[in-house]
């Protein structure tokens, strides 16, 4: 599908097009997405480039705004030889949701298909800008021998957490940086060597980029963008986030999900939100302790129950239904609401009801619960979710861990889970963490106000790309 240019040739923006090639994970897809909502409020025509299926994902899981806006997107169902989907295993030897690697490796497929599309456009448009996730270097490295075409990179992840990643690189800091740097976890146990092996193979390829995107603002992470400045020799680096929405687009109440009824019906700031993301595996045995341990609490709460994620989420063969206690669902009818399918997250930090949120801290939740002003009990399970949750709880000091990463291979049992809630939702240190979220989300919003920092950043972004 290629842009009719010619009827906006008087705007000079029409010369350029945007084509977006996310990872087909859930938590890659969903940044680009919203990403494309805000290259296409500047009048630039974006394409979505992944495969059939994990484009209908990205499709069927908006959120925070109206579905019909993404109509002026052109997608691109590509396809990719069939893979194996199978079902996540809950003892498996890290949290790292391996089984989705087939669906990450089939994509590599990609690179042909992807190199004729931005071949096809580049003949039509004035220049083609390509943002491709860190993790798609390898499809998009063809690129490079089209005249009319760059590349830049998207981060899926905070400037914090790779501005740690960089560091690792290192014996120590550089010098002449003041920059408050706590100490991380190491990244044991984040990763399996298969996807550190695919992981490597992007970063070697990744010496054309012009430069690197992030879904953040300097109000979160700021000192640490300075800090990648200072480790990477000056190439650009641009803050355009948050790209989700700021103020959620509610659309007809009678399609509003249940979950939001039900906090209609609860008191401000009295219910702790808990879900662990879309690829987050847990046994039979953690979960029981989370269900007793939020009974016990006594505190409101909304449970995001489900299997992570399937390579392809549309096959549900194997696909399990957490047991809980017996009875618990009746026991904590008033108290709690446990959530089986996806859960509108957005509009659910975005409640007034809404005063906590127990979370793996993946970037997209982060990002999220920022903007939303809602403190976070961190819980990280692989990834960058265990840098993540430092930047949280150490540095925006919004939050706090359930427990250390070095005891990530512990249960977490019912006491511990309902003195976390019940530390968050009814001590003063919970009351002060949440009025430091609130005002981290004004800072943000501010940012974003014509003449903030964000702004002047997307502005800049969007002139240099056009330029």
């Amino acid at each position: 599908m290629v842009c009719d240019d010619q009827s906006n040739s008087q705007n000079n923006f029409h010369q350029t097009v945007v084509v977006l090639v996310p990872l087909p994970a859930q938590g890659h897809l969903n940044q680009l997405m919203h990403l494309s909502r805000l290259i296409l409020s500047h009048n630039i025509p974006v394409h979505y480039v992944c495969t059939a299926k994990h484009n209908l994902q990205a499709k069927v899981r908006v959120q925070g705004w109206n579905p019909n806006s993404i109509s002026n997107i052109h997608f691109h169902d590509l396809q990719v030889p069939p893979f194996a989907s199978p079902t996540p295993n809950p003892n498996g030897e890290s949290k790292f949701p391996s089984h989705i690697t087939p669906s990450l490796v089939a994509s590599t497929h990609l690179r042909e298909p992807v190199a004729a599309l931005i071949q096809s456009l580049s003949s039509t448009a004035r220049k083609v800008v390509v943002i491709s996730d860190s993790m798609m270097t390898y499809v998009v490295q063809d690129l490079q021998h089209i005249s009319n075409a760059e590349n830049y990179i998207f981060q899926s992840t905070c400037a914090f957490t790779i501005s740690m990643f960089y560091l690792d690189t290192l014996e120590k800091p550089p010098q002449e940086n003041p920059i408050f740097i706590p100490e991380v976890p190491s990244l044991e146990g984040c990763f399996t060597t298969e996807f550190i092996d695919f992981m490597t193979t992007q970063v070697e390829l990744s010496n054309f980029n012009v430069g690197n995107i992030y879904n953040t603002a300097r109000a979160i992470d700021g000192p640490y963008l300075d800090l990648i400045d200072l480790m990477t020799g000056g190439q650009k680096n641009w803050a355009l986030g948050p790209f989700n929405p700021l103020t959620i687009e509610t659309g007809n109440s009678k399609e509003r999900h249940y979950s939001l009824k039900w906090l209609d019906t609860q008191d401000s700031n009295s219910v702790i939100y808990v879900s662990f993301g879309t690829s987050t595996v847990m046994t039979g045995e953690q979960i029981k302790e989370i269900a007793i341990g939020l009974e016990q609490s006594k505190q409101k709460f909304i449970w995001v129950i489900r299997d992570a994620d399937k390579g392809d989420i549309f096959d549900e063969d194997g696909v399990r239904r957490h047991e809980l206690p017996n009875g618990y669902e009746e026991r904590v009818e008033g108290l709690g609401l446990v959530v089986r399918d996806w859960a509108p997250q957005l509009d659910i930090l975005n409640h007034p009801s809404t005063g906590g949120f127990m979370s793996h801290c993946g970037w997209n939740s982060c990002i999220e619960t920022i903007t939303m002003g809602v403190p976070v009990v961190a819980w990280p399970m692989h990834s960058d979710q265990p840098r993540n949750s430092v930047l949280i709880t150490h540095v925006l000091k919004i939050g706090f861990a359930i427990r250390d990463w070095a005891q990530r291979n512990e249960l977490v049992t019912a006491p511990d889970v309902e003195k976390a809630v019940r530390r968050l939702m009814e001590t003063n240190e919970g009351v002060e963490m949440r009025q430091r979220a609130i005002n981290l989300k004004d800072d943000v919003l501010r940012s974003m106000d014509e003449g903030g920092v964000s702004s002047v950043e997307i502005n800049s972004f969007i002139a240099h790309i056009t330029r």
